[in-house]
C-alpha cells in the first residue's frame, strides 16, 4: 500500500508543479487536474481517505478556474464522498461546496441528492434540528422535480424528527398531509394507515382529548376504510385510555397492538411519553381524593 502513496506523492508534486510552473492558461490547470486525479486514485487504492479528499478538493478548484463548473461540483462530491470515512465535518464541507455549484447551474435533482446525503450526515450525528433543516430543502428540490417518493421520504423524516423534538403540531401536520396526497396514488394508498397512525400518536403526546377525538373524526372522513383498521382502534382505545385517566387500560391497549404488529423504536418512546402524563394525572388525582 505505500508504494500507492508514494506515487500519489509524485502525481500531487507533479500537479503543484505545473500550477507554480508557466504554461497556457487552461492547459496548465486542466493537466493539473489530470495529476490530482491520478494521485487521488493511488490514495484511494491505498485507503489513504484523507489524503484522496484533499486532491480532489485541489482538482475541484483547478477545474474552476476552468470554469468547468460541472467537473468540479463532482470533485467536491468525490472528495465527500473520500472523507466520509474519517471525517464528517468536512464531508458535510465539500458536499456543500458541490451542492451550491450544481444548485447554481440548475442540476437541481443532484442538488436534492446532496442535500438528503446532508441531511442523513447530520441524523447520523444527532444534530435533529440541522437534519430537518437539510430534509426540508432536500424536500422542496424533490417536489420541484415531481419526485415525489423522495420528497415524501424526506418531509417523514421531518416529521419524525420534529415530533423527537416535541414539536407535535408540525409533525401531526406533515403526515396528515402526506396520508391525503397518498390516498389519490394507487401505489402509496396502503401507507395511509401508518400516516394517520403517526400522526395520531403525536395528536395523543399534546394530551389533549378533545383534538385527538376530533382527528379520529377527521380520519375517518379522509379514509372511511382507516376505522375498520387495528391502526385506528389503537388510537380510540389510547384515546378513551386519556379521557379515563385509565394507566393501565392504556397499557393493554398497546401491548394488544405491538403482539401483532411490532411497533417501532419511535412509536414506542412517544408512547411513552404519554403514559408518564397520564400518570402524571392519575398520581394528582389520588393526592386530590
Amino acid at each position: 500500500m505505500s508504494d500507492q502513496i508514494a506515487k500519489g506523492q509524485e502525481f500531487e508534486k507533479k500537479a503543484e508543479k505545473k500550477l507554480t510552473g508557466w504554461g497556457f492558461f487552461g492547459s496548465k490547470y486542466e493537466d493539473a487536474g489530470d495529476l490530482f486525479e491520478k494521485a487521488a486514485n493511488c490514495y484511494k487504492l491505498a485507503k489513504s481517505w484523507d489524503q484522496a479528499g484533499s486532491v480532489y478538493v485541489k482538482m475541484a478548484e483547478c477545474h474552476l478556474k476552468m470554469d468547468s463548473k460541472h467537473e468540479a461540483a463532482n470533485a467536491y462530491a468525490n472528495a465527500a464522498h473520500s472523507y466520509k470515512k474519517t471525517n464528517t465535518k468536512e464531508c458535510i464541507a465539500n458536499l456543500e461546496q458541490a451542492l451550491n455549484i450544481f444548485m447554481e447551474i440548475g442540476r437541481l435533482s443532484m442538488s436534492a441528492r446532496y442535500c438528503k446525503e446532508i441531511a442523513e450526515l447530520y441524523e447520523q450525528e444527532q444534530h435533529l434540528e440541522q437534519a430537518i433543516a437539510y430534509y426540508d430543502k432536500a424536500a422542496d428540490l424533490f417536489q420541484g422535480e415531481e419526485v415525489t417518493t423522495s420528497a415524501n421520504q424526506c418531509k417523514q423524516k421531518i416529521a419524525q424528527f420534529s415530533a423527537q423534538l416535541e414539536q407535535y403540531q408540525k409533525a401531526i401536520e406533515i403526515y396528515e398531509d402526506i396520508a391525503r396526497q397518498s390516498l389519490n396514488n394507487n401505489l402509496l394508498k396502503y401507507g395511509v394507515r401508518g400516516h394517520l397512525l403517526n400522526a395520531g400518536i403525536c395528536q395523543l403526546c399534546k394530551g389533549d382529548v378533545v383534538a385527538i377525538t376530533n382527528a379520529l373524526e377527521r380520519y375517518q372522513e379522509l379514509d372511511p376504510t382507516f376505522s375498520g383498521t387495528r391502526e385506528y382502534k389503537l388510537l380510540a382505545d389510547l384515546a378513551a385510555a386519556m379521557d379515563e385517566e385509565d394507566v393501565a387500560k392504556f397499557t393493554d391497549a398497546v401491548k394488544e397492538f405491538d403482539s401483532m404488529t411490532k411497533l417501532d423504536e419511535w412509536k414506542t418512546t412517544l408512547l411513552l411519553r404519554v403514559k408518564l402524563l397520564l400518570k402524571a394525572k392519575e398520581e394528582d388525582d389520588d393526592d386530590l381524593t
